[in-house]
């Protein structure tokens, strides 16, 4: 049987009845049909998988401090200061594609370019078949979070020969059962000019403007949630080091569940039973010692304890360079 934590939560809007579900260009709200016991429900996608992920990784980092969250403050990642004068930019925990980011591997490390540093901490090789454990191994070294996540090195295969990818260890959606629509409205007011005669209308924000709004109700939503365990030892670093990586997942699920899913503005989500969470997960406070535990027992694997510094400098392109003359 495959080894994972596989467990709902059941959700209810922290006030009233009403939410606001994810909304996709040129589809709007993701509605979908599943089998019911009376025929097929009127579904609809709360929140995506992509979405989820954004989150999950969000509740470790601290936005006001531009720095991880103190309970993951001792695990690595890949920092970006700026070349001029040393600002904070972005990170491996922050920006996309993880440790794949543009950012990132157009940054340098002590002199040498990112991409270098890559290939060489993941040995990559031409000719060679990729070490799936020795990736995993430097990739847990310069910020294990990616391992959980995941990372893709699509760079060219000349840049990084193999291309490895890590998919994620961690998917998690909120989907809402046997949907109706809350359809209401408003007006844009303007006190000001009380007609549009004249310059100035309602495209550029003048006059009275109404418009329509779509929220829903359903019978039942449920946020869903799946730990790979198998993924996380596939990866062959030590008990400890899966365990820390297990661990840290947990507490992310955790953390963002008892801080409730205000998720938009008009999607404020929260348990619909406070004690529901409890029976498949521990207290943050237990998940938080033990992953502080557990990083102290990896300290040799996770090689350095804090932020990796590199620098980034903005390229001028050809095109901007030319303009210019």
């Amino acid at each position: 049987m495959p080894n994972r934590d596989l467990f709902d939560i059941e959700l209810v809007p922290a006030i009233g009845s009403r939410f606001q579900p994810t909304g996709f260009p040129d589809i709007g709200a993701a509605l979908f049909q599943r089998p019911g016991d009376d025929g097929w429900v009127d579904c609809l996608l709360v929140e995506s998988a992509q979405s989820m992920a954004n989150r999950l990784e969000g509740v470790g980092w601290d936005d006001a401090n531009l720095a991880p969250v103190p309970v993951l403050d001792g695990l690595p990642y890949v920092r970006v200061v700026a070349g001029d004068d040393g600002r904070y930019l972005t990170s491996s925990r922050t920006d996309a594609h993880r440790l794949a980011s543009a950012f990132v591997k157009d940054s340098v490390l002590e002199g040498t370019d990112m991409r270098t540093v890559i290939r060489e901490r993941l040995g990559l090789r031409d000719d060679t078949p990729l070490a799936p454990r020795d990736i995993a191994r430097a990739i847990f070294a310069l910020d294990p979070m990616c391992l959980i996540h995941g990372v893709f090195f699509a760079e060219s295969a000349k840049v990084w020969p193999g291309q490895p990818r890590i998919p994620r260890a961690v998917t998690s959606f909120i989907e809402a059962i046997d949907v109706r629509p809350a359809v209401s409205g408003g007006v844009k007011r303007d006190d000001v000019r009380h007609t549009v005669a004249g310059t100035g209308g309602a495209t550029e924000g003048y006059g009275f403007v109404p418009f329509h709004r779509t929220e829903w109700v359903a019978r039942q939503i449920v946020a869903s949630f799946n730990i790979d365990l198998d993924q996380l030892a596939s990866y062959g670093l030590s008990a400890d080091a899966v365990a820390l990586l297990a661990t840290v997942a947990r507490w992310e699920v955790r953390a963002l569940v008892d801080a409730g899913l205000r998720l938009r503005t008009a999607c404020d989500l929260v348990p619909a039973a406070p004690g529901e969470v409890d029976r498949h997960l521990p207290p943050l406070i237990t998940l938080e010692a033990d992953v502080r535990r557990l990083a102290r027992a990896c300290a040799t694997e996770l090689a350095v304890g804090g932020p990796v510094d590199v620098v980034w400098s903005a390229k001028k392109s050809k095109k901007a360079d030319k303009a210019e003359e």
